[in-house]
């Protein structure tokens, strides 16, 4: 008989709450938030529960913001249009980490905003 041990994926919120909030690197590194979330969910993906979906939603957030904030930086020179663009995004790519971290811990699953989907 053939095991099931291969398909079995342990439950980790803990795991999946860092790799949330690994996202907000990027103001610590400039980079990070893009990095650690790549290699928790590329070495995760298989052994945790709900890693893969939770990976994919951060990947695709975090692609999301570097595409809307590269838009917004030719929009600078339109009004100051940019700026406020850039202070959104930055708004949003600090809270939403946070909100789906809590999410996360509570066994929810991510709901990114504006997030386009590059990785499904």
């Amino acid at each position: 008989m053939e095991s099931n041990y291969h398909t079995l994926k342990r439950t980790d919120n803990q795991l999946l709450v860092i790799t949330h909030l690994s996202q907000l690197l990027t103001y610590v590194t400039g980079f990070g938030g893009l990095l650690a979330p790549l290699i928790i969910w590329a070495t995760q993906k298989d052994q945790v529960d709900s890693m893969d979906t939770h990976g994919k939603a951060i990947l695709n957030f975090q692609l999301s913001v570097l595409i809307y904030s590269l838009l917004s930086i030719p929009l600078i020179l339109v009004f100051g249009l940019g700026i406020v663009t850039l202070i959104l995004i930055g708004i949003l790519a600090f809270v939403m980490p946070i909100i789906n971290a809590i999410k996360a811990s509570n066994g929810e699953l991510p709901s990114y905003p504006l997030s386009i989907n590059f990785i499904s």
